[in-house]
């Protein structure tokens, strides 16, 4: 892991999903339609036909999630090195290369302050374009440095959780990071500080077994997959087929595992609302002191 310069920005104007496919129109993974790119954006990334909340990049989160201009990222330089030497089909250096000009990030993780409806909070949002999210040294170092600077700061943390679980290249090294968000989230908690977890599609692997299930409250949006091992694995390795909606959000909130499934268009005032519960007004009062 290294300090380096700041890795290069990919802005988004009013909030584009950058894929490789710079076409006019988009179709849904799930039912299939297409829907004018534009008139994507315009409805959160949601398909008019199905509902189905298409990923999200780092900035298209943050565009409708906090307030207007108020994120300060914390940590941007901080990369992996290559502790392990890997190479499969190609060395993981190249793959980080590929992954830090493809998303403008240095790691799967983007951490910082902002507020979200005049609440200050500390933020972190997994990027799944950057690796599939996948949770190594970094990840959990800048997780780790957020939760210091919540705790000096007196904030509530919000994270959101995209992954698909450690990252194989750092080996057991990035499982060393299920018991350091851990560890860092019992500090939060000591410190009676608020910790609002948003389960996003998909969260999965170490990154759904650790920091991702430990909030105070548990939110995830419609039809996220959210387990541990994915669907497929199971089913290979039970040799039985698994029943309609298994390990999707809904599911989880029928047996309590989340405390609610939140459409992207009532995901920040939610958030919110949950914030002013947790911290007992006390956002609320802030908001009004820097007001006047």
């Amino acid at each position: 892991m290294k300090d380096g310069g700041h890795a290069p920005r990919r802005r988004s104007s009013g909030g584009e999903e950058p894929p490789a496919d710079p076409g006019l129109f988009v179709r849904c993974p799930s039912c299939k339609e297409r829907s004018y790119r534009k008139d994507l954006e315009r409805r959160l990334n949601v398909c008019a036909s199905c509902g189905h909340h298409f990923r999200l990049t780092v900035e298209q989160r943050l565009l409708i999630t906090v307030d207007r201009g108020s994120f300060e990222e914390i940590d941007a330089g901080l990369a992996a090195s290559d502790p392990l030497g890997w190479v499969d089909q190609r060395p993981y250096p190249e793959r980080l290369d590929d992954a830090r000009s493809a998303t403008g990030h240095s790691d799967a993780l983007v951490t910082g302050t902002a507020t979200i409806d005049e609440i200050p909070v500390a933020l972190a949002i997994f990027d799944f374009h950057f690796m599939g999210g996948s949770m190594g040294t970094v990840v959990g170092e800048k997780l780790a440095r957020l939760v210091e600077l919540a705790i000096e700061r007196a904030l509530p943390l919000v994270v959101f959780t995209a992954s698909g679980g450690a990252r194989m290249q750092e080996g057991t090294l990035s499982l060393f990071q299920m018991a350091k968000g851990a560890s860092m989230r019992t500090r939060l908690r000591e410190a009676g500080l608020p910790y609002v977890c948003v389960l996003t599609d998909p969260t999965t692997g170490g990154v759904a077994a650790s920091l991702a299930m430990l909030g105070d409250v548990q939110l995830a949006e419609p039809q996220a997959l959210i387990g541990f091992a994915g669907p497929r694995v199971i089913e290979q390795t039970i040799h039985q087929t698994l029943p309609k909606g298994f390990q999707r959000a809904e599911m989880l909130l029928d047996h309590g595992l989340v405390d609610g499934v939140v459409h992207r268009r009532d995901l920040r005032d939610t958030i919110a609302r949950v914030l002013r519960v947790l911290t007992g007004g006390r956002a609320a009062r802030g908001a009004r002191a820097r007001a006047t």
